[in-house]
Parts: C-alpha cells; sequence; structure tokens
C-alpha cells in the first residue's frame, strides 16, 4: 500500500496523517530542490539551470583556483606519473585555462590557493600518508618563504600558460596553505573582505586539496561549485582512484558539480 493509499484510509485529524502529509510535502520539496540541480540536456536550458543553482554572478561568485602548478600539472613535475592520466582524460589543463578566460572576459574575481612547503616544513615530526609523499618527493618545494631564488620555472611554479590570468595584477594569490585545506591561509579572509559568499571551485588534486577546500568552505558558509573536469586526481596501484573517490563525494557535499562547459556558460 501506497502512503496516499494510507493516508486517504485515516482520518485527516489523526498523527498518522498528518505525520504522511508532511512526509508528501518534504517529498515534494526534495523533488523540487534536485530539479534545480539536474540539468537538462537541450540548448537554452543548462544556462538557465545553472544559474538557478547557485546564481552565479560576478557580485557575490568567485573562482579558486587550487594548486595550478607544474608538479601536479607539467609532464615534468614530480607527480606527473600518479596524476598525468587524470589530467589528460579530464582535458583538466585545458579547461582550467578556459575558466580563467571566462572569469577574466565576465569580471569574475579570481583567487589561486597555492601548495608551498620550505625547507624549515621538512622538519615536521610526523605527516600523513600523501602528505609525507609529497614531503619525501619535494613538491611544491621553494627555497624560502621570502625567496623566490631557484622558483622561475620550478615545480612550485605556475604552469606557463595560466601565468597571463595569474599575474595580470588583479587575481589574488593568497598565503599557501600546508596540508590540503584552507585552514592554513587566509583565503576564507580574502574573500569574506570582498563580500564573496559564492565560490567557482577547480584545480588540482581532486580528491585532496580541491576536496578539503570544499569541506571548509561549506563550513565556513559559503555555497560551492565544484568544475568537475578543471580537476584531476591520483590514480594510486595500491590506495586506487583519487578521482572516482572525489566525484562520489563532490556529488554528496556541493551546492552544484558542473562541467567546464556549464560553467562558462553560466558566467555569461
Amino acid at each position: 500500500m501506497s502512503k496516499s493509499e494510507m493516508g486517504s484510509l485515516l482520518p485527516d485529524n489523526s498523527p498518522t496523517a498528518i505525520a504522511l502529509a508532511r512526509y508528501s510535502d518534504l517529498e515534494s520539496l526534495e523533488k523540487r530542490c534536485i530539479s534545480r540541480v539536474v540539468f537538462k540536456k537541450e540548448n537554452g536550458e543548462n544556462q538557465q539551470a545553472t544559474r538557478k543553482t547557485m546564481n552565479i554572478n560576478k557580485n557575490d561568485t568567485a573562482v579558486v583556483v587550487i594548486d595550478p602548478q607544474n608538479d601536479v600539472l607539467s609532464e615534468k613535475g614530480v607527480s606527473w606519473d600518479l596524476v598525468g592520466e587524470s589530467v589528460k582524460d579530464n582535458k583538466t589543463i585545458e579547461n582550467i585555462e578556459r575558466i580563467f578566460k571566462a572569469a577574466k572576459q565576465n569580471e569574475f574575481e579570481v583567487f589561486i590557493s597555492p601548495h608551498y612547503y620550505y625547507p624549515t616544513d621538512h622538519n615536521w615530526k610526523f605527516a600523513g600518508n600523501l602528505e609525507q609523499m609529497m614531503l619525501e618527493v619535494k613538491e611544491f618545494d621553494r627555497r624560502g618563504a621570502l625567496s623566490l631564488d631557484g622558483f622561475l620555472g620550478s615545480g612550485a611554479d605556475w604552469l606557463d600558460r595560466y601565468k597571463p590570468f595569474i599575474e595580470d595584477g588583479k587575481t589574488i594569490v593568497t598565503s599557501p596553505h600546508k596540508v590540503y585545506g584552507p585552514q592554513t591561509n587566509d583565503l576564507v579572509l580574502q574573500l569574506r573582505k570582498r563580500n564573496i559568499s559564492k565560490v567557482i571551485l577547480l584545480g588540482m588534486l581532486a580528491n585532496l586539496c580541491v576536496e578539503a577546500h570544499l569541506r571548509e568552505l561549506l563550513e565556513q558558509g559559503f555555497e560551492v561549485l565544484v568544475v568537475k573536469d578543471a580537476t584531476a586526481a591520483p590514480q594510486h596501484p595500491q590506495l586506487g582512484d583519487g578521482y572516482k573517490a572525489a566525484l562520489i563525494n563532490f556529488g554528496y557535499i556541493a551546492n552544484a558539480v558542473l562541467s567546464t562547459d556549464e560553467v562558462v556558460a553560466a558566467m555569461q
């Protein structure tokens, strides 16, 4: 017997009938909310649905790019063996560039949350699994917090094709995060000082720094849209496919998970 059939057999003022009516209302509300994040395929409807989901606009929405750096995006980077296939499958490099272009063309503010390790960081007494691996291969290493010696073209430097967007005098580069999330840098402060309440999130690595930023930004009260093909993740022979793991969690916790095509259309 369905809930509606059960309800029809009960007095209207019975506690069970009232509970069923409320449950039915919740189901209807849930369907309406879900319909806002299920994007139709017909031309002209994608953009409208995307805007409705997070009401993307340059006044309160910013682009946040995590770790657009050589060690995770260049074939010469120390992590390319683990992330290269995912980067190529998603066309991550090209899609990050497309978001940069759309943001600049449509006057969205852009923030970079970089990842740097200094010599003093190698004196830490403990580290998590991937964190230890990053330290061992000297991922994102710099010679010092106040030194740019050896930085140009290093694994910690930006991918060359992104430099015109990052070094235009307008992009906000925050202090570095140290493990995965923005709790250790000034990203949240920089966003709030500009009255940003919504974030378009992309960059590297999907299941580590991107997911950690997503979780913390949500806890801080931001709405967050993840660009699912403007990121990538390690494919480790023992630990598994980090990109698949990230996609599952993005779907559970983000306000929206969209493709680069959808986000670029919504930013117009």
